[in-house]
This record gives C-alpha cells, sequence and structure tokens, in this order.
C-alpha cells in the first residue's frame, strides 16, 4: 500500500503541473472530462516517478503557464491530450 503521505504529494504535483499547461483539473472532471479513475490513475503513474523533487522545483519556480510539461513527466500524454480537447472545444 501506498502511503497516504505520498498520494497527497503526488496528487499536488498532478495538480500543479496540469496547472502549468493551463488546466484546471477540478474543472475537468466537473464537466466529465476527466473521470475519477483516471485522476487516480495518473496520481499513481506521479508516484513512480523518479524525480518528485525535481518537479516540485520545477513548478516552484514557475512564472507563467507553460506548453508543455518536462520529458519526464508521466503525465504528459493525459495533460496534452486534456489541453488538445480543451482548445478544440473553444473553437
Amino acid at each position: 500500500m501506498i502511503d497516504p503521505d505520498k498520494l497527497k504529494t503526488h496528487a499536488a504535483l498532478f495538480d500543479k503541473m496540469g496547472k502549468a499547461v493551463g488546466l484546471d483539473l477540478e474543472e475537468e472532471a466537473i464537466n466529465g472530462n476527466l473521470q475519477f479513475d483516471e485522476i487516480a490513475e495518473a496520481v499513481l503513474r506521479c508516484t513512480r516517478c523518479a524525480c518528485p523533487k525535481t518537479c516540485s522545483r520545477y513548478l516552484g519556480g514557475l512564472t507563467e503557464e507553460v506548453e508543455r510539461t518536462p520529458d519526464y513527466c508521466r503525465n504528459a500524454d493525459l495533460l496534452s491530450y486534456l489541453k488538445e480537447e480543451r482548445a478544440m472545444a473553444a473553437e
């Protein structure tokens, strides 16, 4: 079983990474674009990352939105997909 503190840390990192690329993951969930199971899997993917301290420093140092996640992000595909879907919906 994964330590609850580790889950909280990685849930926060996932949320912050979403914000970094211009997504409000709570809004995505409310709008039905992101299911609970997808969120849970994304957080679990994040817990398997070898770079959480690097990620935390990266996110803490941002002053503006970024185009994409760093290469090491295990949720890059999901966040990119959500961003593309949001852009298509806005057209």
